[in-house]
């Protein structure tokens, strides 16, 4: 494995709670450390207005940044990088127009050559699918991976908590393969996905049991009898079947 510093103790938090997925714990905790770090003094940092100006957010980290409430912060962030949205698409109206506009003959003092359609649509996706909140979110979760597995190969008590808890979410199942087929090799490698590859088998086969439970229980015949697990299963289902989606 590589060499490199790394923080287990929120591995071993997300590892001693009772949940469905601890990776999902861990990124909904980045999530919210981000959001809170674009909201505060990182407003006011030119390295990291210049990102937001270019990168902007995703749909679902602009609702979080304005359901925050600090919509000075917001707003700062939104004025300035609207300013650079414009920039761009007073060069999509240039190219798309052959510069035949007023403003864009102002702007370039000639008639820049038409861009093919298939550029301008590259560079409109490029400014909706670029999120700064979600590129940090993708590195600590890198991390998080790694950490996984470096704590399982060199934390002795690891592997028995590992073995312990309910699995993961099938978008962090994948994650965690990839993770070991980079960083773990031989026995290590062999016993770690042995024992992931049950723990999502298992897991998988009783949250079906309870969401099956669950929709027994509209049968009269069951209204009577305990719920036991399956009050909460459907949602425990949605979110193990991709990742937490529902609080």
């Amino acid at each position: 494995m590589r060499k490199e510093h790394i923080d287990t103790m929120p591995v071993w938090d997300a590892y001693r709670m009772d949940v469905e997925c601890p990776l999902c714990e861990l990124k909904k905790k980045a999530e919210t450390s981000n959001v809170d770090y674009f909201l505060g003094e990182s407003v006011m940092e030119p390295d990291q207005r210049i990102e937001v100006n270019n990168k902007g957010f995703c749909p679902r980290h602009f609702k979080q940044l304005y359901d925050a409430g600090n919509r000075l912060g917001l707003g700062l962030m939104a004025d300035t990088h609207t300013k650079e949205v414009l920039r761009k698409l007073k060069d999509c109206e240039a190219a798309l127009t052959n510069g035949s506009s007023g403003e864009s003959k102002r702007r370039f003092g000639f008639l820049p050559k038409k861009m093919d359609v298939s550029q301008v649509a590259e560079t409109l996706k490029a400014m909706t699918e670029s999120c700064v909140v979600c590129e940090r979110m993708e590195k600590s979760m890198e991390r998080y991976i790694y950490t996984v597995l470096y704590m399982y190969k060199h934390e002795k008590d690891f592997p028995e908590l590992f073995r312990a808890s309910k699995g993961v979410c099938l978008t962090h199942y994948y994650e965690l393969v990839v993770g070991a087929g980079k960083e773990l090799s031989g026995d290590d490698q062999a016993s770690f996905l042995g024992d992931l590859a049950r723990l999502e088998s298992e897991n998988f086969d009783r949250i079906e049991k309870e969401v099956n439970w669950f929709t027994q229980k509209f049968d009269y015949k069951n209204e009577d009898k305990p719920w036991g697990n399956s009050r909460d299963a459907v949602k425990r289902s949605v979110n193990k079947l991709r990742e937490k989606v529902i609080e």
